[in-house]
């Protein structure tokens, strides 16, 4: 039996990659612009205004800076071709970001919180703000909503979980903003201490945050099989290939937004070795171009008919 190999097809996972890599770039930018304006603004009039809470918030929009720049540095290298160094490419740069943002979010985070709790054991240092920390917290909180949905949309289409990791990076800037509002809002009612329990609230959402993309990324740098249902997707299109009797022993490890297969592939014992390695090839390109697979592992197995007598 001859299996005809297909035919050359554009290579879908370069592609992939390189859209992933300009979708990072220009979303970067443009997080980089607003969270500039907005970190300066934040701090200069939190420190006018005397809000804790505004001050927590704009060195928030300030740490995006840092991470903003984790992105683009990752962006650039992950799109690199394999060589000798990382035969499977680089990939894993985008993880080795997610883990930095992580990390940065959660050291912001337990920043904040200390600074809250000095503030709550000497509630009398609390000071009134002034009601412009009130309409900038509003102004921060409609950007970077606005700039979440965008990220996040842009994430969504070029399937990149960095992205996505970043996207939430600024919902998370969103949802600190809201808080510090209502502790404003608060604070200008007549009870100060609320300014810096907003500051504490902030903590808590960003040290949380820290905590799960670290430990995602720290998960895939270990070798984190795909989910269930993309594995189960993959073994799909294997048992599918024409010539395959039969898959067993699949397996997955995420590379970045990329996964790297390794399955046994059952062929007819009466089977050519030249036959047998045309239903691998045959295999591996069907996979790599209906998955986000970035290399398909194979080892050919024989099957045999079972005896109807």
């Amino acid at each position: 039996m001859q299996i005809p190999l297909p035919a050359d097809d554009p290579d879908d996972t370069a592609q992939s990659a390189n859209a992933r890599a300009r979708a990072a770039s220009r979303t970067t930018w443009v997080s980089v612009g607003i969270n500039l304006v907005l970190s300066g603004v934040q701090i200069a009039v939190g420190v006018f205004a005397k809000s804790q809470g505004l001050v927590a918030d704009g060195i928030h929009s300030l740490s995006d800076l840092v991470a903003d720049g984790a992105v683009l540095l990752a962006s650039h290298h992950s799109q690199k071709d394999a060589d000798h160094d990382h035969p499977y490419g680089h990939q894993r740069f985008e993880t080795a970001a997610s883990l930095i943002l992580g990390l940065l979010l959660l050291v912001v985070g337990l920043g904040m919180l200390w600074s809250a709790f000095q503030k709550l054991q000497a509630p009398e240092t609390v000071s009134l703000v002034h009601a412009a920390a009130l309409w900038v917290a509003a102004g921060a909180l409609v950007a970077k909503e606005l700039l979440f949905r965008y990220m996040l949309g842009v994430a969504k289409q070029v399937r990149s979980s960095m992205l996505v990791a970043n996207a939430w990076h600024a919902r998370s800037d969103a949802a600190s903003s809201l808080v510090v509002g209502i502790g404003i809002v608060g604070n200008l009612a007549g009870y100060p201490i609320l300014d810096p329990i907003a500051a504490l609230i902030v903590g808590l959402m960003v040290a949380k945050m820290g905590w799960s993309f670290g430990w995602s990324a720290m998960n895939d740098l270990m070798d984190l099989a795909a989910d269930d249902e993309e594995v189960a997707a993959i073994r799909s299109t294997l048992e599918q290939t024409p010539g395959v009797s039969g898959v067993h022993e699949v397996r997955t490890r995420k590379m970045g937004d990329m996964i790297v297969v390794d399955a046994h592939l059952e062929v007819d014992a009466s089977m050519t070795v030249e036959a047998g390695h045309a239903i691998a090839v045959l295999a591996r390109q069907r996979v790599m171009q209906r998955h986000r697979v970035l290399n398909l592992m194979t080892h050919v197995d024989p099957w045999k008919r079972p005896d109807l007598d």
